[in-house]
């Protein structure tokens, strides 16, 4: 490309070598034919350049800076994606959030397990209460025990259980096996009517049942009494059978007046809790058997109920300090 002579060389471009007979700063533009650009977007990213003062005593004018680099256009806006048929798992519309933005689904948390206000421990078995110095007996009267009141039918076993756990000073439950027993209505084994395998099977059941409720109150620190006919000549179902329902800190004693006063007190009671005089002699007869057996014995043939329940108290004393072996 040929120029005029005389006429400036045009400026060096980049990527272009160095002209013949120059190095690669031997040329510099005058200012008089390139003159500086002002205004906006004269400068890098568009700022105002202000050229530097030349040294004093100089004539030489500023020098441009470098053609900037061109600025990269804009990525281009993404496109939505198209919206999704109708249908019952489609997502709401507009964009998706990613995983790590998008809130976290709301569970709600489990209801405790509470009975009314008072959340209920699990239950276990009994122990046996603590014995304490042989100086004094313990209190009976507030200490959470389990008791089981042994006797035959009219024994006046559900009437001393219920006026001494009316009568304690701390909360203490009466658990009545004929009580259980009796709630099957329909179906129910009237050991009246002869004893059989269903109404042996229905006793069981009782028991079981009681001893289970006899272990949710111990376990809310409630104490319980219960009452049954336990025969001595059968300890697997009877004592055995307690034990392993409530526990090993059972307490028993045995309840057993004359037979003349259990005679007596059943031909007062109504309904299929009355038995005949031979089935009461009969039991009366079994319950002899405690006798020798280690296990406390009470004759309350002379005692009303409130004495009976005192010397309860005092026999549950001695057992909580030495315990019986059974």
């Amino acid at each position: 490309m040929q120029h005029a002579v005389g006429s400036p060389l045009p400026p060096h471009q980049p990527g272009e070598g160095p002209r013949p007979g120059q190095g690669p700063a031997a040329w510099s533009p005058p200012s008089a034919h390139h003159p500086v650009p002002h205004g906006p977007g004269s400068g890098p990213q568009g700022a105002p350049h202000v050229p530097p003062h030349p040294p004093h005593g100089t004539g030489a004018a500023p020098v441009p800076p470098p053609p900037s680099a061109p600025v990269p256009p804009p990525p281009p806006a993404p496109v939505p994606p198209p919206p999704p048929a109708p249908g019952f798992n489609a997502p709401p519309p507009g964009p998706v959030p990613p995983a790590s933005h998008r809130p976290a689904p709301h569970h709600a948390p489990p209801a405790p397990e509470t009975t009314g206000h008072m959340t209920l421990p699990p239950g276990g078995p009994v122990g046996m209460p603590s014995a304490p110095p042989a100086a004094a007996l313990p209190d009976p009267g507030i200490t959470t025990l389990a008791i089981l009141l042994i006797g035959p039918a009219g024994a006046g076993k559900t009437s001393v259980a219920k006026y001494w756990a009316d009568h304690r000073r701390v909360p203490t439950a009466h658990i009545s096996l004929d009580d259980v027993r009796e709630w099957v209505r329909s179906g129910f084994a009237d050991p009246q009517s002869g004893w059989n395998d269903h109404s042996e099977a229905q006793y069981r059941l009782a028991r079981r049942t009681c001893g289970f409720a006899a272990r949710n109150f111990l376990a809310n620190g409630i104490s319980c009494i219960l009452d049954d006919a336990v025969f001595p000549d059968r300890p697997v179902v009877g004592l055995g059978g307690w034990k392993r329902h409530v526990g090993p800190g059972l307490l028993p004693v045995v309840l057993l007046p004359g037979l003349e006063i259990v005679l007596e007190r059943n031909a007062e009671r109504s309904g299929n809790r009355r038995l005949s005089d031979e089935e009461v002699a009969r039991i009366h007869g079994r319950m002899a058997g405690w006798y020798g057996s280690g296990l406390p014995i009470i004759d309350n043939s002379q005692l009303d109920v409130a004495q009976t329940a005192r010397v309860l108290d005092e026999v549950l004393a001695r057992s909580i300090a030495s315990p019986p072996k059974w």
